[in-house]
């Protein structure tokens, strides 16, 4: 005869609490807001689990317990990472539990995060931010260091790691190396060449402490991307852009302006410096986000009627 319901439920509820003190002195040697975490994405299981053994849920009982909690409104980022505490779980029960042979979380994927797509400046305050005025060398050199990010689609450090051999104004090219070390070759616009010679210009006003580098500082050392940040979000301000504007929305800007006017996605794939077209599908998504934009203003079916 097989053991009474309650029986049996009792069992599976010591044997449950027996694993969970054992796992919580396996993490007693962890950072307190790992252990932390780790134990309140099992104690989640264990109430989802019931009355039942958590050595005895199945894979399919997992993947229907996480969908319980998607349905319950639960996230994706906080669902894989609730996924990431069941699995470290199940890394120990096997150690330690002969009668488990299988990790029940293999195969199991929690829902895809939602990517959230890039800010980008619109065409207009773009072309309001690196309108830079002013004779000062540094204000001159900030025009040419913006009007090059729009105008290229550079990181961040590509900007600070630019010499002044990298741009070739009579060509209207400039030479990077990305990521993975990577090189490409980029074209310049001629506002940007024309703020480049404005600068070169003056560079040679400040005392140049590397003389290879593209863009000094006030000392004369090569431009930090921290201070590229910092001057960056100084002229934000400074011409009226009522948001935090930071390098990698010039290019983020760049991709999603060439896009527009270009329908081109191989092309901006290229210049952007993408391994992979996927990277650059999401400036889809910023096109389509200004077209229905446009449409929503312009195309009276798309009015609301009062």
């Amino acid at each position: 005869m097989s053991a009474p319901r309650n029986e049996v439920a009792t069992r599976s509820s010591r044997a449950n609490e027996m694993l969970l003190s054992a796992y919580a002195q396996h993490l007693s040697t962890q950072p307190r807001r790992t252990r932390e975490a780790y134990l309140r994405d099992i104690g989640v299981l264990k109430a989802l689990a019931g009355k039942a053994a958590l050595t005895s849920l199945s894979p399919a009982t997992l993947r229907r317990l996480l969908s319980e909690l998607h349905a319950r409104g639960l996230a994706a980022r906080s669902l894989a990472r609730t996924l990431s505490g069941w699995r470290a779980f199940y890394r120990f029960a096997l150690e330690h539990v002969p009668s488990l042979k299988e990790d029940p979380c293999a195969g199991l994927k929690a829902p895809r995060s939602r990517r959230r797509l890039p800010s980008a400046l619109s065409p207009d305050e773009a072309v309001q931010l690196v309108a830079i005025d002013g004779a000062d060398p540094l204000a001159v050199r900030d025009r040419a260091l913006f009007e090059l990010a729009y105008s290229s689609g550079l990181r961040l450090s590509e900007l600070s790691g630019l010499d002044v051999g990298s741009i070739d104004l009579a060509t209207g090219e400039v030479r990077v190396w990305g990521k993975g070390s990577k090189e490409r070759i980029v074209p310049v616009g001629a506002p940007a060449r024309d703020a480049i010679r404005a600068w070169l210009q003056l560079r040679g006003s400040l005392l140049v402490k590397e003389p290879s580098a593209l863009f000094l500082s006030r000392s004369g050392r090569r431009l930090g991307p921290r201070a590229i940040e910092r001057r960056l979000s100084y002229w934000a301000a400074k011409r009226g852009l009522n948001q935090h504007v930071h390098p990698h929305m010039l290019r983020h800007s760049f991709a999603s302006h060439l896009l527009q006017s270009s329908g081109d996605l191989r092309a901006v794939q290229e210049m952007l410096g993408h391994a992979s077209i996927a990277s650059t599908q999401v400036y889809t998504h910023l096109d389509f986000q200004y077209l229905a934009k446009v449409y929503d203003q312009a195309h009276p079916r798309a009015r609301k009627k009062s």
